[in-house]
């Protein structure tokens, strides 16, 4: 049964008594709790004293179809959670909807222990509902002579899971309706299942139909005997609160007359009431279950705020529609007794107003009604939501401006030729401003370009345009050039400014360095030259100090395989010949970049490199060597294997390179012990690694990517990793490691549960990517998308282009119409960036137990010989019935249930 509200039911006590329910899982938690141990019912422990949650459940995730509701009634104190759970998937039982019903009827002050004991002795409760209990057989929400019928005899009266019809029974009752529900008893319920319902009961369902309060499930049936969960109650206790006349000391609901950054104004029965909201304030409208934000939330529209000590906790739009009403004119002067007189058109009208009106410039900021001048465009905006239509706001819509005022810069919009100022009272205001605007700062003359926000100002503005801005402090300029000269102790800077002429800047104590290319780059990364330095731009504070150099342009020379002619490592002096044989002379400092072969490389390491005859490849600036490096490898694509000459070509960018070798070179390929040249094929990519003397091949190492899922991050950055359910390990501390989304990552952001593609160069991990995992079920599939609902309920349809891999009983099929709906998958990129999924096998089953500390169920045998019954969990195993989200711990012995596995890894339990 779906129970539905009727808004616009006439009765006001539609809720009442079942929304009452849900109380039962609020403050009564720990004499609930208590009373399982005490008594040894079994009572759940989902029942506790835990405080209104300040967050989200964690069960309870965005976008969770119940999501609105939970919030709501948990941040009123309706319903609590356990342990940052709410368990939305939990059967309600027998004497929780009672104290539910009570509770929501506001009637525990009509408790009585004392009545407490003149219970049936069939209906076995705990302690603490048992005065609950009394009080809804005192109130006729339930009949004594029907529960005294009831089969206790597998669990107590107060134990037994509350039924659909018997919560039906308790609804139609609690609306006192109970005649009117007998009456239509001997009517049939239109239900397939009608016979299942008893005889009792069908008038109570027929009155619940045509209320629009309940409907069937699926195939037209009312499933009289299945449960209530807290998700379904909990939706239908808040839907309800509309047409009830309870009330709740934290929940407000009036019209919104003040909308600023963090605070909500409410007139609440003729009363401001301000209440505080931030970025974890949850928003939403009345007739949608999906979340709104704060931009949902307009003025004089009808709004219920739920919160305590200012502070709101729940936004709900509960009408958009603002209830105001506009007229424009003219303004003409303000007149005694609190009133304005406008001329509307030719007609002249009085407006009364009071102390509560607003009066707002065109900026939106307030003003006082003196700031308004004569022959000004004014709206006046009136409420309808009484019947004095006060007058809630006065507002500028056009007038002249004539100020001088101090500020700061919020923005400027070159574009629009706006400025947008917080002026010296906190209030934002916006001018416009024209070519004439003169901006200066301590006598120099400066630039819209030089207006940064948070940059303090004097301003003058005439007929709203802006004449003057005068800055009270220095603010962030740029200005280009050419770096000239870095000071010897680093602390100052000297450019050849764009035009020509020489500067010296001070730097800051460390000024941020930015060149494409290097990471965590210094001030020894640039290049400095009077012809040739580095283009920069840089980034002057308000002491005209360097705070960031940015390399714009580089004028450096690329060199690649030339051949040493001699060094003087006293000099520093290198003189090489490029391949036409033409001879260069270089110089080589301190900043100088090195590479030969090693992950430390020094310039007396090299210089033992620098021999006759050596192959580099260096760049440079004139006669300075930037960079110099030993060529010991080459990378790129096999051209030519050839075994009886000898020699290897390898396609290396647009050059191709032949390299002898004497013996068989070393082949390293990952996971393939003992492999050859003969392994290898023309197009493999491949980086080939030179002897001491650069004159051989020495290996040869196959690049390749394999795709692994992490198991354990190990000491050292050594990660173990599977594969097709084979198990090995890696050191990752040398490779580049990045994100789901290409971000850098360090070897300990990555977790077990990660898929990830490595890189090797032979068997040394030089790149891993974390690839972005997707599961799901398949809800519509073609030949060019797919449409999936992942777990979490939001629903994305997927574009799939170029190649794509289905990978479904066993078999790899290259197309998506492979896929059917109703199929749980895997999407990820495979290492070859095609699009992959990974049907997922489906077993349906019975439910045993389940092993926390193992972290594994177990489901019944089919035959004796059955060995197959013990199945790992997933680390986020989805466990649900329908759209209602369950934890594994709420599974039973016999429950039905349909397993989605990957690999023999439970991902998804699906209860029937």
């Amino acid at each position: 049964m779906t129970f539905k509200y009727n808004h616009t039911s006439h009765s006001k006590k539609v809720v009442s008594a079942v929304l009452a329910g849900m109380m039962a899982l609020s403050a009564g938690g720990a004499a609930m709790a208590a009373e399982s141990t005490e008594t040894g019912q079994g009572q759940t422990a989902a029942i506790t004293n835990t405080a209104a949650p300040t967050g989200l459940f964690s069960d309870i995730k965005v976008g969770y179809w119940a999501e609105k509701h939970v919030y709501k009634l948990a941040y009123q104190g309706i319903l609590l959670g356990n342990n940052g759970l709410f368990r939305p998937g939990d059967a309600v039982t027998q004497q929780e909807a009672v104290t539910m019903a009570i509770r929501f009827m506001n009637q525990e002050g009509q408790l009585n222990t004392d009545t407490a004991a003149a219970l049936p002795t069939n209906m076995e409760v705990g302690n603490y509902f048992k005065p609950y209990v009394a009080l809804a057989l005192q109130l006729g929400l339930i009949d004594k002579t029907e529960e005294s019928t009831v089969d206790v005899s597998k669990t107590s009266w107060g134990q037994k899971p509350a039924s659909r019809e018997w919560i039906t029974k308790l609804l139609i009752r609690s609306l006192d309706k109970d005649a009117e529900a007998k009456a239509q008893n001997n009517q049939s319920t239109g239900f397939t299942d009608n016979a299942s319902i008893s005889e009792s009961g069908k008038g109570y369902v027929n009155l619940a139909v045509s209320l629009d309060l309940a409907k069937g499930v699926e195939g037209n049936k009312f499933n009289p005997t299945g449960s209530v969960t807290r998700a379904q109650l909990a939706t239908f206790f808040s839907r309800g609160e509309s047409l009830t006349d309870t009330t709740y000391p934290n929940t407000s609901t009036g019209y919104v007359t003040g909308l600023k950054d963090g605070q909500i104004t409410l007139v609440v029965d003729g009363k401001a009431v301000n209440f505080a909201v931030n970025s974890s304030t949850p928003y939403f409208t009345k007739d949608s279950e999906t979340r709104a934000s704060a931009t949902d939330v307009k003025l004089y529209t009808k709004v219920m705020v739920v919160g305590s000590a200012g502070g709101a906790s729940y936004v709900e739009v509960v009408d958009a529609t603002p209830q105001v009403e506009s007229v424009e004119g003219t303004f003409a002067r303000s007149l005694s007794g609190n009133k304005i007189g406008i001329f509307v058109g030719e007609n002249y009208e009085t407006y009364s107003y009071d102390e509560a009106t607003a009066f707002i410039d065109q900026n939106g900021n307030a003003i006082k009604l003196s700031d308004i001048t004569a022959d000004s465009i004014i709206e006046v905006l009136r409420e309808t939501f009484s019947t004095d239509k006060k007058t809630v706001a006065i507002r500028v819509k056009s007038g002249i401006v004539n100020k001088s005022d101090n500020g700061v810069i919020a923005e400027v919009s070159t574009s629009g030729k706006t400025i947008k100022l917080v002026n010296a009272a906190g209030a934002t205001e916006q001018f416009a401003y024209n070519d004439n605007l003169l901006i200066t700062y301590q006598n120099r003359i400066m630039s819209v370009a030089d207006l940064k926000a948070g940059s303090a100002v004097k301003y003058t503005v005439k007929d709203s345009v802006l004449q003057t801005i005068t800055l009270s402090q220095g603010v962030e300029q740029s200005v280009r050039g050419t770096l000239v000269e870095i000071g010897g102790n680093q602390s100052t800077l000297t450019f050849k400014r764009e035009g020509g002429s020489l500067e010296a800047k001070l730097l800051t104590e460390k000024p941020e360095v930015i060149i494409n290319g290097i990471q965590d780059a210094t001030l020894n990364d640039l290049i400095t030259d009077a012809t040739n330095g580095d283009q920069v731009e840089l980034t002057l504070n308000s002491d005209d100090q360097v705070t960031r150099i940015q390399v714009i342009g580089r004028q450096m020379e690329p060199m690649n395989g030339v051949t040493v002619v001699s060094y003087n490592s006293k000099t520093k002096v290198l003189t090489v010949l490029d391949n036409n044989k033409k001879p260069f002379v270089f110089t080589l400092d301190e900043k100088t970049k090195l590479d030969y072969n090693t992950t430390k490389p020094t310039l007396a390491g090299l210089e033992s490199f620098l021999n006759d005859g050596r192959k580099l490849d260096l760049t440079y600036v004139g006669t300075r060597a930037l960079s110099v490096k030993v060529i010991y490898k080459y990378e790129g694509t096999i051209s030519n294997i050839d075994t009886s000459g000898k020699k290897i070509s390898v396609l290396s960018g647009n050059q191709t390179i032949t390299v002898p070798y004497t013996t068989a070179p070393t082949v390293e390929i990952y996971n393939k012990s003992g492999a050859s040249l003969g392994d290898l094929k023309i197009g493999d990519k491949v980086t080939v690694t030179l002897g001491a003397n650069q004159d051989v091949v020495q290996k040869v190492a196959l690049n390749t990517v394999a795709q692994f899922e992490v198991v354990a991050l190990e000491a050292n950055s050594r990660i173990r990793v599977k594969s097709d359910l084979l198990t090995s390990q890696f050191y990752v501390d040398q490779a580049v490691l990045t994100g789901e989304s290409g971000q850098t990552i360090t070897p300990s952001q990555l977790t077990a549960g990660n898929l990830i593609n490595v890189t090797f160069e032979g068997a040394t991990p030089k790149a891993v990517q974390v690839v972005k995992r997707t599961l799901a079920e398949v809800t519509a599939v073609d030949a060019s998308s797919v449409t999936l609902k992942q777990f979490n309920g939001q629903t994305e349809t997927v574009p799939v282009s170029g190649s794509v891999k289905v990978v479904k009983s066993g078999s790899t099929l290259t197309s998506l119409t492979s896929l059917t709906v109703g199929d749980r998958v895997e999407m990820t990129k495979d290492t070859d960036n095609s699009t992959r999924f990974r049907v997922l096998t489906v077993m349906s089953k019975q439910f045993w137990s389940y092993d926390g500390v193992g972290n594994q169920i177990l489901v019944k045998r089919e035959t004796t010989a059955d060995t197959n019954y013990r199945f790992a969990l997933g680390s986020s195993v989805f466990v649900h019935q329908g759209d209602n989200t369950l934890s594994v711990q709420s599974l039973r012995d016999n429950d039905n249930i349909v397993l989605y596995l990957l690999n023999n890894v439970i991902l998804e339990i699906q209860k029937q």
